[in-house]
């Protein structure tokens, strides 16, 4: 598993309509895996291999993150902003925040008072941001409205396997993707795959349409993430029994071909990968739900990724899991007959 690459993901700025840097960072890595890439207006960024291939597999992670964005700067150099996907809002006050400014990265605190986690709706119109400006503009000098922002938080490493890092929604679905789309090219496979990077799925889910209806694939896999029931706050009747380090979580849902969901339990018994179950009752709230109506209908299966904290500042998930993902898809990539 290649770690350098997934810490280079996790330490991109990605909030959902500003995903450039990390797509950045996908092209640079994929490139000499790939026959073509291909990247569209919006951003979406798809790496190509065997394009001759008539089945066309989709591989699908987005690459956005939650955050906020800078909506309006005060004369006293302060900045307000609007939310960029489910952000959490008391997590944010009294934490050191990341900006992508006009020449780089530009960093701040939300401001924080005793009196501000008092508020009973508490919301991003309370926010303001400190750059250290003086005024509105010195401000301007750095950031402009429409900055995208995040908690600048850290990647570590932690006992037992774990790794905590902000955003592994869906950054890390989007490592496993790629990983497991150069391993299958490493084992000959002939399949065309097509693994996007997709934008907006915090906001829109814009980018995983677009990416299906110019792939038009046979079939995708959707890679993204689960809430697992051994935290605090989770209830099982919803979660499941989900677990961290019990292996990738396949759904059962009425948006997932049940054939693909058999052909990935087998992949995943012949690779000696554990896997686990969750259900959902309607849609998977995935860039899943965008790729099975489009084009004509794709057959889709979801495969998640158990995660601890979703959404918060700091998300937790095992390194074994990650790779027991990479190596399901690679086989599934490479024993799928059409």
């Amino acid at each position: 598993m290649n770690k350098e690459f997934l810490t280079e993901l996790l330490s991109c700025v990605s909030v959902s309509g500003y995903e450039e840097p990390l797509q950045d960072t996908v092209e640079t890595e994929m490139k000499p895996w790939t026959d073509e890439i291909r990247r569209d207006e919006m951003q979406n960024l798809v790496c190509v291999q065997n394009p001759e291939s008539e089945t066309r597999i989709m591989l699908s992670a987005h690459a956005d993150e939650i955050g906020v964005m800078v909506s309006h700067i005060r004369k006293d150099g302060r900045l307000q902003v609007v939310d960029r996907g489910g952000i959490v809002p008391a997590t944010y006050p009294g934490q050191q925040i990341k900006l992508m400014g006009k020449e780089g990265e530009v960093y701040g605190v939300v401001e924080a008072s005793r009196e501000l986690f008092k508020e009973e709706n508490l919301g991003t119109r309370q926010f303001l941001l400190d750059i250290g400006a003086k005024d509105r503009e010195e401000a301007l000098r750095y950031v402009d409205l429409g900055s995208p922002a995040v908690p600048d938080t850290h990647i570590r490493k932690m006992a037992g396997g774990r790794l905590t890092a902000r955003a592994l929604d869906d950054r890390a679905g989007v490592f496993i993707i790629m990983e497991a789309a150069k391993r299958a090219r490493e084992r000959g496979c002939k399949h065309g795959v097509y693994a996007a990077a997709t934008v907006g799925e915090e906001t829109t889910k814009n980018g995983a349409y677009w990416c299906s209806a110019r792939i038009r694939p046979s079939l995708a896999i959707v890679v993204d993430v689960t809430y697992t029931g051994d935290c605090t706050g989770m209830d099982p009747s919803e979660t499941g029994e989900i677990k961290l380090g019990a292996g990738p979580v396949l759904c059962n849902s009425p948006i997932v071909a049940k054939g693909l969901n058999r052909k990935m339990a087998e992949c995943a018994e012949k690779a000696g990968i554990p896997v686990q179950w969750e259900a959902a009752s309607r849609l998977s709230y995935t860039d899943a739900d965008k790729i099975h109506f489009s084009n004509e209908g794709v057959p889709v299966v979801l495969v998640s990724l158990p995660l601890r904290y979703m959404h918060m500042p700091a998300e937790v998930a095992d390194e074994q899991d990650i790779e027991n993902c990479i190596e399901l898809l690679a086989t599934f990539l490479t024993e799928y007959q059409a």
